[in-house]
């Protein structure tokens, strides 16, 4: 008899190893494009991740009807029942608000723990293709500034070195990932801009927030009913500021103001 699949625990979908294909994998990313893409092209049999707020556009599982064109089984886990960045927290109190019609088959519903609904998608079939993962790079976008402007879409491209001193805008969520302080911002920037993935319980979607205080960089996350979250082209340009840190503050961020205007003083615009 075949063993059943494992059940395989990720902090982010850019970590995906090799244990990743085949199994289940319940990952703290949130559920839009880039993590949808990533999973397909890391061969898993299915996924869970947090719908972060669900958000702008429904940009927070948009990736649910991509995976059901690979037809790959998914679902995500509501962010107000447990912490985004944190697959543990998800299998221990998630509860599932959205599924794709793949899992619908295996007996995934809304309301269904992560852990039950983790063992029902064992019976997804496992179906791989090739996987284009593209569109995710790191733009400096104005230079001749007080300081560049550099859009990254998943903070996981940040340059440690040249984006060091700069002002950061990010696609990612505001949500430490897997409760590391270590894994707050790659680089020490000026500023760093985040989408709030709703904050959800615990204040997940703004964790980072306050470790970047204590490194001494401004950091602010954007409401996710006003920015999608993964693009961040839309977390400057449409994107409205939900929360901020003392730095960002002192720096003269206000709570309520577009990103777009703030940014603009502080490169010299």
């Amino acid at each position: 008899m075949l063993s059943e699949p494992n059940i395989v625990l990720e902090p982010s979908a850019t970590k995906f190893g090799a244990l990743a294909r085949g199994a289940v994998v319940v990952c703290g990313s949130h559920g839009g494009r880039y993590p949808a893409l990533l999973a397909a092209a890391a061969g898993v049999r299915a996924i869970i991740l947090n719908d972060a707020g669900i958000g702008r556009q429904e940009a927070g599982v948009c990736g649910l009807s991509i995976l059901d064109r690979f037809g790959v089984a998914a679902a995500t886990a509501s962010h107000s029942s447990c912490r985004i960045g944190d697959a543990r927290d998800m299998m221990t109190r998630g509860v599932i608000s959205r599924g794709n019609d793949a899992a619908a088959r295996v007996g995934v519903a809304s309301g269904m723990t992560c852990r039950v609904a983790a063992d029902h998608l064992r019976r997804a079939p496992h179906r791989t293709a090739a996987v284009a993962v593209g569109g995710e790079e790191r733009r400096i976008v104005y230079e001749g500034g007080h300081r560049p402007l550099v859009l990254i879409n998943s903070a996981s491209l940040i340059d440690a070195e040249a984006d060091c001193g700069a002002v950061v805008i990010t696609g990612s969520h505001g949500g430490l990932v897997d409760g590391n302080p270590a894994n707050a911002l790659g680089a020490d920037a000026f500023l760093a801009a985040f989408n709030d993935a709703g904050i959800g319980i615990d204040d997940a979607g703004i964790g980072r927030l306050p470790v970047l205080d204590q490194r001494g960089i401004a950091a602010i996350t954007v409401c996710a009913a006003s920015a999608r979250i993964g693009e961040a082209d839309s977390t400057l340009y449409e994107g409205i500021v939900s929360r901020a840190n003392d730095s960002a503050l002192k720096a003269g961020v206000r709570e309520g103001q577009r990103v777009r205007e703030f940014v603009a003083h502080i490169i010299g615009l």
